[in-house]
């Protein structure tokens, strides 16, 4: 689809889909949750937005979904009660402390102390070599201005954001040059990004079917999953929806794109909006579903 319709437009249509539907919300975090920005250390979500995310886990099971070390999108949330997955889906943690979500009972959770406990990482064999290519990187890039290499764990990704238009192709070949040594490795493009991932199958798509079988809500009728991204990584996401055909996608942008999505909205605003306006319909319903 390339013109979505608005999600808070058609919100009633959408309530009307939900009725005695479980939930389950899934969010990207990096223009998503918060505003796409110059510096990836500096992607802060807004008090109110943390709040709105806190509001939805209290009524539905909500997973933060993102192509971040999943460590570090657990302190930029800092929300216990969700479930996180970095590198894309290829980290996964359940929550800290059981969130509380209709009635449904969710997988165990851990402590603080304990949080490593309940994970799964389906490509942990390739730690040494993400490792190795991402202190390779660091040394390559070095000289380019405003490239910017970052360890997300089971994935490295190389920023181009702040780097001259002429010096890209630099920055790409680099990167294409140390990849030749890495066939178990591949590249994939983001905004103004370059990710080096493991040659598996697996993805934000598979990601959200693991999370659904996490809590239970796989293979049901009665369930409504939710996705909401920016990014043409969360598109693996929505085509898994709607080739399940269950729940739909929104995505984030500002214009119209070709997507796999169902619904949209224009920015992150919107995007607490709707989890707003979500949280507002449940408690009004409580009885419904």
């Amino acid at each position: 689809m390339l013109n979505c319709p608005s999600a808070l437009a058609s919100f009633e249509k959408i309530s009307n889909l939900a009725k005695n539907k479980k939930i389950v919300v899934f969010l990207d975090y990096d223009g998503t949750l918060s505003p796409i920005v110059n510096d990836p250390d500096q992607a802060y979500m807004s008090t109110d937005m943390r709040s709105a995310v806190e509001d939805a886990a209290k009524l539905f099971p909500v997973a933060i979904i993102s192509g971040r070390n999943r460590d570090q999108v657990y302190n930029l949330v800092g929300l216990t009660e969700l479930y996180y997955a970095g590198s894309h889906g290829m980290d996964i943690m359940s929550p800290v402390r059981k969130p509380v979500t209709d009635g449904i009972e969710n997988s165990d959770s851990t402590d603080q102390q304990d949080k490593d406990i309940n994970l799964f990482q389906p490509a942990k064999e390739f730690l040494p070599m993400i490792n190795e290519v991402f202190k390779i990187l660091v040394e390559s890039t070095k000289t380019i201005v405003g490239a910017k290499v970052e360890d997300h764990k089971f994935c490295a990704s190389v920023h181009y954001r702040n780097v001259d238009v002429k010096d890209w192709p630099a920055v790409a070949q680099c990167v294409h040059d140390i990849l030749k040594n890495y066939p178990r490795l591949r590249l994939t493009h983001g905004r103004k990004v370059l990710e080096i991932r493991p040659v598996i199958d697996w993805d934000k798509g598979k990601a959200v079917q693991h999370l659904l079988e996490s809590v239970a809500m796989n293979d049901r009728d009665d369930v409504l999953p939710i996705y909401i991204g920016d990014d043409r990584t969360d598109e693996d996401a929505f085509k898994v929806l709607r080739e399940l055909n269950q729940g739909f996608g929104i995505l984030v942008s500002p214009v119209p794109k070709e997507t796999q999505a169902y619904y949209s909205v224009r920015n992150p605003t919107e995007v607490m909006e709707f989890l707003r306006a979500l949280v507002r319909w449940k408690k009004l319903n409580s009885g419904a579903a």
